[in-house]
């Protein structure tokens, strides 16, 4: 049986065309099993972010094919990808993305009710999310009354409130203080234990990429190495809301 959630084969893409044009990716071939957590690592420029959005459908390749939980993204109209990430993916951004103008639960809310869930249901689904990433009495603030690791915390929970089967982020702890954002892998490293959601990170940090069961260094479009990582001891609680 094949367990493989994610597989590249021959990817490459090129941005610009002529003397401007810059290989992101060449011809990489990746298979990331279900379950796994893998941490993307390379200098800027080396094609992590690239790597990240051709996962989510949000770019195409200009040769080879991928294929995310058994769908070939190549073959796929534009309106098939997209449920695809409404419904298997799930994003966590370094700069969070909240709406200022909705208040906590409503940005957890909108991607339920925009998956067809009635109103009653995504808020109860959207309180049950931002129960599991620790954010408790803060439903009807606005993202500009919270901390930067509460933003997060809000920003994860709209990410898992969906049930995604992947979740995907670019250097969620880029904005955050050290302790803070030691916080923020340990409550994703959780998620990915307890609820066996595959996570692929992108980070320039190497502590945070300890957190992965892989890590890939990426550069120049190919994948430089690839290292095992040894399992993880428990990892303790998750921290609640309050850490700054």
């Amino acid at each position: 049986m094949n367990d493989s959630i994610i597989r590249l084969t021959d990817v490459t893409k090129v941005y610009g065309s002529g003397l401007r044009a810059t290989t992101a990716l060449q011809r990489l071939s990746l298979d990331i099993r279900r379950g796994q957590f893998v941490s993307l690592m390379g200098p800027s420029g080396s094609g992590k972010t690239t790597l990240l959005n051709l996962i989510a459908g949000l770019d195409a390749p200009d040769s080879g094919q991928i294929h995310v939980d058994g769908d070939n993204l190549a073959t796929l109209p534009d309106h098939r990808r997209a449920d695809i990430r409404l419904r298997k993916l799930g994003f966590i951004f370094q700069a969070f993305n909240l709406v200022p103008a909705l208040t906590v639960c409503e940005n957890v809310r909108w991607p339920l009710e925009f998956a067809g869930c009635s109103r009653t249901e995504a808020r109860t689904r959207a309180k049950e999310a931002l129960d599991k990433v620790g954010v408790h009495g803060r439903d009807t603030r606005y993202p500009g009354e919270l901390s930067g690791g509460e933003q997060q915390r809000v920003a994860i929970a709209r990410a898992i409130a969906t049930s995604p089967k992947i979740l995907l982020a670019d250097e969620p702890t880029g904005n955050l203080d050290s302790h803070t954002g030691q916080g923020i892998l340990d409550l994703i490293r959780t998620l990915n234990d307890a609820q066996h959601v595959t996570v692929v990170i992108v980070t320039h940090n190497a502590i945070a990429a300890t957190y992965g069961d892989r890590t890939l260094e990426i550069r120049d479009g190919q994948i430089a190495r690839d290292v095992r990582t040894p399992p993880r001891g428990h990892l303790g609680l998750v921290k609640g809301a309050g850490d700054a």
